[in-house]
């Protein structure tokens, strides 16, 4: 499900990410409820996305977390488009904005730690990998991240377009290779078979009903015979064996976790050589 931010009304929109309006009045009510507040109406409803995912957020349900109605919650949040905006830009908040200062000596290093801080952040928060990016929120915390990236990029000493370019580039990079981590934390649960279950069940199958595969398809056979395939983690190693790295992740968590590495080392080795075809 690909969810659009900012289709609430603009102006109450921005104003709330912003905090740019005064608080609401409070109403005295009888009992030791504690007063609502935007930041707690977005942190129920943050909490209930990242235990149950998009799909169980609605003002009614968030109400129930708090104790409230739903209609408690619109004096301080028009509706569930502007709580979503919110959602999405408080979560942001935990992304890192300080990193050891880049130059144009060292400005991989810090990319590459960016890159697995943001793949750590999504992993944590799948749903909001369901926000699509084609609308951005314009929340405080959604342009720190942003500003962070650009100022990492800047130290390359690549030209602003290439920058603007490379911003568009690396967040889809990594927001794929965290939803297939997502995917791989979630697909035993949903499915009832692990991995390596699931592989050799339709291996099995595939062999005996397609015995001219490797013909069929011999660029996908070759690879397969070329590339060293690592055991399952689930599969126990021999006495003699070290144990697998990423033992007790699911099989697919880690080969996505593998991708990211190797493909994020291949997009800095491409700035690398952008750099080196500079005036």
């Amino acid at each position: 499900m690909v969810v659009f931010a900012g289709q609430g009304d603009p102006h109450r929109s921005l104003s709330l990410l912003w905090r740019a309006d005064a608080p609401p009045p409070t109403r005295g009510t009888p009992g030791p409820k504690p007063r609502l507040s935007v930041d707690a109406i977005v942190a129920a409803a943050v909490a209930l996305a990242d235990e149950e995912g998009m799909a169980a957020v609605s003002m009614r349900a968030v109400g129930d977390r708090l104790g409230r109605t739903a209609m408690a919650l619109y004096t301080y949040v028009p509706g569930k488009s502007e709580l979503l905006d919110l959602m999405y830009d408080a979560v942001h908040a935990e992304l890192p904005t300080a990193y050891p200062e880049s130059t144009p000596d060292n400005w991989r290093t810090p990319l590459t730690t960016w890159a697995g801080d943001v793949l750590e952040f999504y992993a944590r928060h799948p749903w909001v990998l369901q926000v699509s990016q084609a609308r951005p929120v314009l929340g405080p915390h959604e342009y720190a991240g942003l500003d962070t990236l650009i100022t990492l990029l800047r130290a390359t000493g690549l030209e602003a377009g290439v920058v603007r370019r490379l911003v568009g580039t690396l967040f889809p990079f990594v927001r794929g290779s965290a939803q297939t981590v997502a995917d791989a934390r979630l697909a035993a649960t949903a499915t009832g078979s692990s991995d390596a279950e699931w592989w050799a069940a339709r291996s099995a199958a595939l062999t005996e009903l397609v015995p001219d595969f490797a013909e069929r398809f011999p660029a996908v056979s070759g690879l397969e015979a070329e590339g060293p395939v690592e055991p399952y983690p689930d599969q126990a190693p021999a006495p003699d064996q070290a144990p697998t790295p990423g033992a007790g992740m699911p099989y697919l968590e880690r080969e996505a976790r593998e991708t990211f590495r190797v493909g994020l080392g291949v997009l800095l080795d491409g700035i690398e050589a952008a750099r080196a075809r500079r005036p």
